[in-house]
């Protein structure tokens, strides 16, 4: 046999063809969808209820994989199968996608054709079934909750897609100060369709019941609207990072590769003692956040300081500065935040009002504030701490308190403390957060008292300020700040360090 041409070249265009296609589908976007009830995808206009799949989207990179929220509110398994809306999402579905698949909170009810009973399902794994006749005349087989999450599974795997099976996340019920979880019936049955079937299991219900058990239920009521079940828009962003936090600490799912991975981002928040004037020095004084960069490797971790003078842990807030910066934070990025020195002023002053409530608690009260003439309910100094740390947590972040510097106060010849305020307010708050604590107030005045008094206000302060240190002070605090970060145990932050 005879060719007019030669084949080689034509050889290369076809494997040249063929490597394309390959490269191109193996860098084709994923997608993950997610199926499910209210809890899952919930919220429109005027609607203050949020599901954490509405939040989902913002812990991937969106270059790679695209969150496709097919969740339904008021569906069960049963519904969601039986109105075709699954039918929809396999036609979709493609080769390498995922899909995490979370029920349960619309099962509970007897199975029959009332408006009661029309999403119920039978309980367990097994194989029982149930005869309905609908008033057209219509049949319908109603089964077991395993038996609709076990099609789900294997319907997923026949299009080449990874199944992941979600319990669902509790409902906010507590007895005896603990959360109710669903490990005995809903998601146990879970948990027992994922390991038939071998498939990952997110097991959302424990590990958002176990943060809840820690903050306790006059905190966790704050992430729940007008009802039990539905969460709140910081609800539904605390469950979205618990669902990253699952996946990141699964083996067998490479799902967690499409997290963002970007070079993460040090945020600093505070008064003027943190930044002082626009951090250049105005005046001599300084603020102990403009020396914090230095002490990191900048090719792995970004510092910004975004502390404000003149600003409380209310007014922080209540000024826009916070929402400024909590916009910017992103899953992996660090926070630390040390407030305090304006919180003790009064609450309604003509001047500034920007005082707090002393306290760590969750005490509320009713003012008129004179600067933006209207009203405002004002809370305690550790709960305006505790809104921006779950805020922080709800977006992926490592958070981290610091109780404030200590003035330039002197008794009997040791530094003033604010041990028993709003030291002792930010120690608390951490703990109850659970939340990494840096005893600044504590660390410096032990520094302080070393040196003596003398020394601290010739080498750390002016003549004229016992707030705002100058250069060499500020320089000190940030060190300090620093080292406890590396005696910080289980904090990663301390790994973008340089040593020096």
């Amino acid at each position: 046999m005879k060719f007019n041409k030669p084949i080689k070249p034509l050889l290369i265009l076809v494997l040249a063809f063929l490597f394309s296609a390959f490269q191109q589908q193996t860098n084709e976007k994923k997608t993950l969808y997610l199926i499910g009830d209210s809890t899952v995808r919930n919220g429109g206009d005027g609607n203050l209820q949020r599901g954490w799949g509405n939040f989902l989207q913002e812990f991937f990179d969106s270059t790679r994989l695209e969150v496709s929220n097919q969740a339904m509110a008021g569906r069960s398994t049963r519904t969601f199968i039986k109105e075709g809306r699954w039918d929809k999402v396999l036609e979709t579905i493609k080769p390498g996608d995922y899909v995490i698949m979370q029920f349960g909170h619309n099962e509970g009810s007897v199975p029959d054709t009332t408006k009661a009973g029309y999403r119920g399902v039978l309980p367990g794994m097994g194989d029982e079934v149930k005869q309905l006749t609908w008033p057209d005349g219509t049949q319908e087989t109603v089964h077991t909750y395993g038996w609709y999450l076990e099609k789900f599974i294997t319907d997923t795997k026949a299009k080449g897609a990874t199944p992941i099976m979600a319990s669902m996340i509790p409902r906010n019920k507590f007895q005896d100060a603990e959360v109710e979880r669903a490990n005995q019936d809903f998601g146990k049955w879970a948990r027992d369709a994922a390991r038939r079937h071998g498939v990952p299991f997110l097991d959302l219900n424990s590990i958002v019941a176990d943060q809840y058990d820690k903050w306790g239920p006059e905190v966790v009521k704050g992430l729940f609207e007008r009802d039990h079940t539905h969460t709140n828009e910081a609800g539904a962003r605390i469950n979205a990072w618990s669902v990253t936090e699952g996946l990141r600490g699964m083996k067998d799912c490479d799902l967690k590769d499409y997290l963002n991975k970007d070079k993460p981002t040090l945020f600093l928040i505070g008064d003027s003692t943190v930044k002082n004037g626009q951090g250049d020095g105005a005046g001599g004084l300084w603020g102990w956040g403009d020396f914090m960069t230095p002490y990191f490797d900048g090719e792995k971790i970004k510092v910004q300081n975004h502390a404000l003078g003149g600003t409380s842990s209310r007014t922080f807030q209540t000024y826009g500065m916070w929402q400024k910066v909590l916009d910017k934070l992103e899953p992996g990025d660090y926070l630390i935040m040390q407030f305090g020195h304006n919180d003790s002023s009064p609450l309604d002053d003509e001047a500034r009002a920007r005082g707090t409530i002393k306290s760590a608690g969750l005490e509320a009260e009713n003012i008129y504030n004179p600067i933006t003439k209207s009203q405002e309910t004002v809370y305690t100094y550790g709960q305006y701490l505790r809104q921006m740390i779950l805020a922080a947590k709800a977006k992926g972040v490592t958070p981290i308190v610091c109780s404030l510097i200590p003035r330039n106060r002197w008794k009997d010849g040791k530094i003033v403390t604010a041990e028993n305020d709003y030291g002792l307010w930010a120690k608390q708050v951490a703990e109850d957060t659970e939340t990494a604590f840096i005893d600044l107030n504590q660390l410096v005045a032990d520094q302080y008292d070393e040196l003596g008094e003398k020394y601290v206000k010739t080498h750390y302060f002016n003549d004229t300020d016992h707030t705002h240190t100058i250069e060499e002070g500020a320089e000190m605090n940030a060190k300090i700040v620093v080292n406890a970060i590396k005696n910080l145990d289980q904090l990663a932050l301390k790994s973008f360090l340089i040593k020096i």
